[in-house]
This record gives C-alpha cells, structure tokens and sequence, in this order.
C-alpha cells in the first residue's frame, strides 16, 4: 500500500449556478481520505442557488459575483482565488461564460462537466435536442476550458444508451448519476500531469 504521507493536494474553487449536485458530490470526494483536492471556495453567479447551502453545511466560503460588470467581478474573483492559493478550478454548473484573460491566467487548470458527448451539442438544451434529432446516444463529458464554449480538450466521457420513451428530465436524471461519477476520476487524471 502506497503511503499517503506527501499526498499532494490541490486547493480548488468550485463554481456553481445552480442546484450544486455535482459540488456535493465533488465536497464527498474530497473528504475521502485518497482524494486529491481541498475544496477552499465556492463561487456563484447567483444568490439564490440551492448549492451555496452546500457550502454552507460544510462550512466552505462562498461568495457570490453577480456578473455585472464582467471585468471587475473576474478580478474579484481573481483575487479570491489568490487568497485562497487556489490552483484548480472545478465548474459545476456555472452559466456564466468566462473572459479570455480570465482562462489564461488558469491556463489547464479549469475543468468543466457538460451534459452532452462532446463536440456535439455544446451549450444550453443537449437532452432536448438529443432526442429531437434522433439520436442513440447521450452522456457526459468533463473537458479543459479554453476560450471557445465547451470545446477543450477532453478528459473523460460517459456514453449511454437514449430510450425510445426518454423525455429530456429522464435523460437528464440518468446522465446526472454518471456526471457524480466520472467528475472525480477527470479530476484525478488531469492532476495527474499537473
């Protein structure tokens, strides 16, 4: 057995938008003794979304920037991550698309989920139109950030299987499970290399 002495562990802000499931389940990871992240700030674009109670309840700082002015929240928040020694970003649902000057200064080190199998069906509605357009597969994919909407570099996908009787909050129930699952080995495997 490996010695755990030494275990390096990436300090990381998780931004979120909404519900935060994935930021939960992100938080249980990281109290795993073999995890690799320190979850140090959760940011939110918005003061009423249901996963700053899971901050809260684990006692994590949260601030939120409502998006404004752009610029000056992202330097808000630049400074934040600063002061927390944050040197991974983990995107969880998070709506708000970052600046370029933002993503360089973390250049390899923001991670998204998104709800679809990357390239195909970048941005808002995948299940929907997943299904409208007849496909046979879903699922979920965890990619680095760059300056182009959901078109990083892939680290992990999931595909799986669109019912004939699928409806879109169906599909997006069944994918949600493997989000929980494949987000911690991304993160994992990216940190790898770091």
């Amino acid at each position: 057995m490996k010695k755990l002495i030494g275990l390096k562990k990436f300090n990381t802000a998780i931004f979120i938008s909404g519900n935060g499931s994935n930021l939960l389940n992100l938080i249980k990871y990281s109290l795993k003794r073999r995890s690799i992240i320190r979850i140090k700030a959760v940011v939110s674009n918005d003061l009423g979304a249901k996963g700053l109670e899971h901050a809260k309840k684990y006692r994590i700082i949260k601030k939120v920037f409502k998006f404004k002015n752009k610029i000056d929240d992202e330097n808000k928040i630049l400074r934040l991550l600063k002061d927390k020694n944050i040197n991974l970003i983990c995107l969880a649902g998070f709506m708000k698309i970052l600046s370029k000057n933002f993503i360089k200064k973390f250049k390899g080190k923001i991670l998204n989920i998104h709800p679809s199998l990357l390239p195909k069906y970048k941005g808002l509605n995948t299940h929907f139109r997943a299904i409208k357009n007849r496909e046979k597969f879903s699922g979920c994919t965890v990619h680095l950030v760059n300056a182009k909407l959901d078109s990083g570099q892939i680290i992990l996908q999931k595909k799986i299987k669109i019912y004939k009787n699928d409806s879109p909050n169906s599909l997006a129930k069944r994918i949600l499970k493997h989000e929980h699952k494949i987000y911690p080995k991304a993160i994992e495997k990216l940190t790898t290399n770091l």
